[in-house]
């Protein structure tokens, strides 16, 4: 029991150091930056974290199992593609979004499959299915955009309710759904109790390769949604989109304090650790820094996540 306390204080101590810097660099921005602190820019800067917080709340999951996947940015590109090909061939929309959220299922559900069954390394696996399912997006496309005739889906990604953009809602209905997954079910302990460890896990009669499945199917589906609004939100579907998207989406939930190790997990953190990628991004396009330079601001941001990980990692040896 003193052990859980001692173990719930670290924990509080890491978050409220992360979010301590983002309150800071918020601060500063709003002060320095002309135009952050305006309704029209913080909702510009939400809907830019969409996809990045659709998707980072199943690779919190799927980094908590002490796995990675880095085929996310494949599969929202093929995914949005798929969807566009399938409404202008003449399919309702419906069938349309249907087809794109079970294909990206589909490769989730391959990853998984492979990762779980054949006991292979996620990374490896799923650089594999990144350059497959990229390349079929190409294929399909004929390497470029296809644009969406059906007007109506574009509704998706561009109408707001109460003011503020569907894709922000449908961004916080995923958070609220992955934090009671995670910290109320079965399912979110299950997750847990594998990243840590994986062999005591399978011995206490958890399912694992069953658990590590439905993780990465999951995963899949979500990253077909995301592709899906993203298409909507750019009228068409883009075999070129959200390239290097998987490592923004890992450095999202590193810097909130998802271990690369697998065994914890924060929904606060996370979106704390999204907040802090989109602002940093929003911040750099308002006062017009070159996207080459861009590249080099995100990678350190990856680099120091990396870094916090691992003070983070010998903290908890120490104590």
């Amino acid at each position: 029991m003193v052990k859980i306390q001692k173990n719930r204080i670290i924990i509080l101590r890491e978050n409220s150091g992360i979010i301590g810097i983002f309150l800071i660099m918020f601060l500063l921005l709003s002060f320095f930056i002309p135009y952050f602190f305006t309704w029209r820019n913080l909702i510009g800067l939400a809907l830019s974290i969409t996809t990045i917080g659709l998707v980072g709340c199943t690779m919190m999951f799927v980094m908590a199992a002490g796995d990675i996947d880095l085929s996310v940015g494949s599969i929202i590109a093929f995914t949005g593609i798929l969807t566009a090909v399938i409404i202008n061939i003449g399919g309702s929309i419906y069938i349309g979004v249907l087809g794109g959220m079970l294909a990206g299922g589909l490769v989730g559900w391959i990853n998984g499959l492979i990762i779980a069954n054949f006991n292979l390394n996620p990374l490896i696996v799923t650089l594999a299915t990144m350059q497959i399912v990229r390349g079929m997006g190409f294929i399909i496309s004929g390497g470029r955009a296809v644009g969406i005739k059906e007007t109506a889906f574009y509704a998706l990604g561009n109408n707001s309710f109460l003011n503020i953009p569907n894709p922000i809602w449908i961004t916080l209905f995923c958070f609220i759904v992955a934090s009671v997954l995670l910290n109320n079910t079965a399912f979110g302990r299950y997750t847990l109790a594998i990243g840590s460890n994986q062999e005591a896990a399978n011995l206490s009669g958890i399912n694992v390769k069953k658990i590590k499945t439905i993780i990465f199917t999951i995963q899949g589906f979500v990253a077909g949604l995301a592709g899906i609004i993203l298409a909507s939100r750019m009228t068409s579907g883009q075999p070129n989109a959200v390239q290097g998207f998987e490592l923004d989406v890992i450095s999202a939930c590193v810097l909130g304090g998802v271990s690369l190790k697998g065994g914890y997990a924060k929904i606060s953190g996370l979106v704390i650790g999204v907040l802090i990628m989109g602002t940093v991004q929003n911040a750099m396009n308002l006062v017009n820094i070159p996207t080459f330079y861009q590249y080099v601001v995100r990678g350190s941001i990856l680099l120091i996540a990396i870094l916090l990980d691992r003070l983070i990692e010998n903290n908890h040896h120490h104590s």
